[in-house]
Parts: C-alpha cells; structure tokens; sequence
C-alpha cells in the first residue's frame, strides 16, 4: 500500500489508514459482515444501501458498531393471558439481558430457558483487530427472539439518540429501550435528560421503552413524550435488593396507558413475582439470572416466578386483616 494513496481517519476512536475509495471498501478491507454492522460518518448515519457510494476522505471519523451482550414459548395454562406494547403482542412477560454471561452459549441457553421472547442488546463499537470473534446474533437469532437495543452506558439524551439511531442502521429495529444514566456510581437515570431524548426519538419514529425513576409524575410525562412502555427501576441497576417501593410502583401501574415493566434491581424469584403482583405488564431482568450460581435454573425459577406473580395478580389476593380469622368453623366443636 502506498503512504500517498493511504488515507488518515479516525475509527472507533482510534487513528487508522486505509487506501479503501468507499466506505463500503473499508468494510470489507476489515473483514466484516455489512449485515451485522452499522456505519456512522463525522456524526451521520450512513445508510448501508449506500455505503457503495459513501467515499472515504482523509480525516473522516467513523464509528463502526454492531450488537453486543450487555423464541416461541409453548402454550400454557393461561396461554391466552398476552401482552401488547406498540403493537406487537407477546406471550412471555419476561424479558433478559444478555450481559454478564460467562459465554454466548450460556446467554443463549439461558434465554431459551427462561422463555423470553425479548432481549435487550447493547450497542458498541465493533473490533475491528479480530472481525472474525462470534457475535452475539451467532447465538441468539434476532429472527427468533426480539432484539431490544438499549442505550445502557449512555449519560447525556444526546448520545442515547445517537446510539439508537446506529442500532435501527444496524438492524433496522425501531422498538427500542432508552436508559439516560446520571452517575456511574447509582446508575440512577437522568429523568431531564431521559425526557428530551423520549421526546426526539418519538418525533423520528421510534418506539421507545423508557427506564426511569419510581416516580409517577415522571412516567405520565415520559408516556405523553411519546414512550411507549414504563419500565421504573426496582432497585439499583444489579444490586438485586428487590422492589424497594411497592407503592410507587403501584401508582405507576394505576395511572399509565402503556405497559408497565419493572427494570432493574429484581435478586430472586420472589422479587419477580411481586412485581408481577402488582400489576406490571412485565419485568426486565439481567444480573439476577447471569450471576446466579446456577443461570440456566435460575432463569427456569424466573419464568415460573412471573407466571405465578400474574396468576395471583388475576386471581386477586385476599383482604390484609388487622386479627386472626379461623379457616375452620368455631360452631360445634368437641
């Protein structure tokens, strides 16, 4: 390669030279699959039909992602009890993370275990020194299983925008989770920032699940931005404490128009199925099942755990009383 016909961009944060014409060339200069990748150019997406046609110029900054770790369930009893968040009606009301895993294969074999039809993926840049390392869409087929992009590490509504507008590229989903992170140390969510973002994501056509605060003035304002699911956090972002505001929650579920789904701090399967038990159209769960000394029953215990904590919810628990009640009659005793 010549150093005069070499090019100086910047990729992936990182200096790089290339003598690719297109962008398209530098793709495959890489070693990389078009389909499994998005390509952003001095901050706009590029789109792939064009990426042919996109020249590279010297000094060019282009970020290059895909997809990382961050199918149909057999009728039940129940089976008819679905879920519907814009439009798209689902039968498990699980939904997992695909972080933390020791490997792919135990991601994937977690999931079918635990019966979800959803999965939150998050977005990064991909490496480009080993094109060739197994992907996440390898394992878990997004033809199959419902990929939710997340926008988790993201601390500004800016950059959550951004990412996402990478991962429709990408793959071309438009359903997607938004999470605007407002310190590192509580992972608690930016609800100022979280609301700009839901606002200018709903106006280009997204359909985004938001997480926020267990706050309910917070998630009537997110749901009249235009998000399309609630997801307040239980707890801390993997502390596993449980719901820690059952009443807030509460409020949330009485008040919304859209699903529901509790994201964030469930431990074990108790604290699945209370959340469940509260009404929640559903829970997102990561830590709880990845971390698990055994993942793949932990995710079993966890389907079980939400279809019990909605059985309950419909059955309708009985009254609290201040004193005891007999089961058994006090007439006629011996």
């Amino acid at each position: 390669m010549s150093p005069a016909m070499t090019k100086s961009i910047t990729l992936n944060g990182a200096p790089h030279r290339s003598a690719a014409a297109t962008i398209a060339d530098l793709v495959r200069e890489l070693e990389l699959v078009p389909e499994k990748v998005a390509v952003e150019r001095n901050g706009e997406i590029v789109p792939r039909s064009t990426l042919g046609e996109a020249p590279l110029a010297d000094g060019d900054k282009l970020e290059i992602v895909h997809f990382v770790g961050g199918g149909d369930q057999a009728a039940k009893s129940g089976d008819d009890d679905t879920w519907t968040v814009a439009g798209r009606t689902f039968r498990s009301r699980l939904i997992v993370g695909t972080g933390k895993y020791k490997s792919f294969e135990q991601n994937a074999a977690a999931v079918a275990a635990s019966g979800a039809e959803i999965v939150t993926v998050a977005v990064r840049r991909v490496n480009v020194s080993d094109p060739k390392a197994p992907m996440l869409t390898d394992f878990i087929d997004p033809k199959k299983i419902t990929y939710l992009p997340n926008t988790a590490g993201c601390f500004t509504g800016e950059d959550a925008v951004r990412t996402l507008r990478l991962a429709r590229e990408a793959g071309g989903w438009d359903l997607v989770k938004l999470e605007v992170l407002g310190e590192a140390r509580t992972l608690y969510p930016d609800m100022r920032e979280t609301l700009k973002a839901t606002e200018v994501l709903a106006k280009e056509g997204f359909l985004p699940m938001v997480y926020c605060a267990d706050d309910p003035i917070a998630a009537k304002q997110l749901e009249d931005a235009g998000a399309v699911a609630i997801m307040p956090l239980g707890a801390p972002i993997g502390s596993g404490l449980g719901i820690q505001n059952r009443v807030m929650i509460r409020l949330i579920v009485e008040g919304a128009k859209v699903p529901v789904l509790v994201d964030a701090g469930v431990g074990t399967a108790s604290d699945a199925a209370v959340g469940m038990e509260l009404g929640c159209d559903g829970i997102l769960m990561n830590t709880a099942i990845a971390e698990a000394k055994d993942p793949i029953r932990m995710a079993r215990a966890m389907k079980l755990a939400v279809e019990a904590g909605r059985e309950a919810y419909l059955a309708g628990r009985m009254a609290r009383r201040m004193y005891a009640d007999p089961s058994s009659p006090l007439a006629g005793l011996i």
